[in-house]
């Protein structure tokens, strides 16, 4: 019986240890001299890094063209006109003209599937955006295209899908069913989000930390759970201890150290249990 009781405990811990939380780079890994959030740098240095994955943003320009870029405006709201540009309502070149601050140009989605391709190791992870001015159609319509360019490129297996937009992924579970589809707006609860189709939540830390118990449920319906964007060091812990599958992250070095700790930790606990 105690053997038996052993091997349990002892089984339980590998599990514990073989799911791992994983790391995810907010924006690729630009917290490098010379890089810049959402730029080739910044997936190439997340690459290099080993980490599950490099999430990135996409919108589309005025003239349908798919850019990596946050929000609407680039590079932000400080910067006065014409050294400024609204992504939904200009077009290519006048985004492309207007550099990051390191000096990186904003990429389109085709040149970031290409860098994409060269490390099959690290998942993209893409967020569709959806502005203000996007309506429902036009939502529609860029998610189709993301989702043909990706299958273009043969990287269906290799890119996973986020959106604050019900819309976006109620077409993302149409055209894209095999592919993971996590829901980011936090106002569903995972069974809501599994009726729906979705393959996870990502939801950030404010409503993870009011709702833990949605980690749990989530994992009890077969789903993912990423939490975003974590860079305090006591909110790493705190989600590694609740055993989140990601951790989306500016700072993805601090976040590793954290999980190899606790990793060490785990294989000494499970050590003891097996005496």
């Amino acid at each position: 019986m105690k053997k038996f009781i052993f091997t349990a405990v002892a089984a339980l811990a590998t599990l514990s240890l073989s799911a791992q939380t994983q790391v995810i780079a907010h924006r690729g890994f630009h917290a490098q001299e010379g890089s810049d959030k959402n730029t080739i740098s910044s997936l190439l240095n997340a690459q290099k890094l080993g980490v599950y994955g490099s999430e990135c943003d996409i919108s589309m320009s005025a003239d349908d063209s798919l850019m990596v870029v946050h929000g609407s405006r680039h590079p932000d709201r400080r910067i006065p006109a014409p050294h400024r540009v609204h992504v939904t309502k200009d077009v290519y070149k006048d985004i492309r003209a207007i550099s990051c601050k390191g000096g990186n140009i904003v990429p389109t989605l085709r040149e970031y599937l290409e860098q994409t391709k060269k490390y099959p190791g690290t998942k993209l992870v893409i967020e569709i955006k959806n502005h203000k001015e996007d309506t429902p159609e036009r939502q529609k319509f860029f998610t189709k295209k993301i989702v043909e360019m990706v299958a273009e490129f043969g990287l269906e297996k290799q890119v996973d899908y986020i959106a604050f937009s019900r819309i976006v992924c109620d077409e993302l579970v149409k055209l894209a069913p095999n592919n993971e589809i996590a829901y980011l707006n936090g106002e569903l609860t995972p069974a809501e989000c599994k009726q729906l189709g979705y393959t996870g939540i990502d939801y950030s830390v404010k409503v993870l930390r009011a709702h833990p118990e949605w980690i749990k449920q989530a994992h009890d319906l077969g789903m993912k759970v990423n939490v975003w964007t974590v860079n305090k060091p006591e909110d790493m812990q705190y989600f590694i201890d609740l055993g989140v599958d990601f951790i989306t992250t500016d700072d993805p070095l601090q976040t590793i150290e954290l999980i190899k700790k606790s990793q060490k930790k785990s294989g000494k606990k499970a050590k003891r249990a097996k005496k």
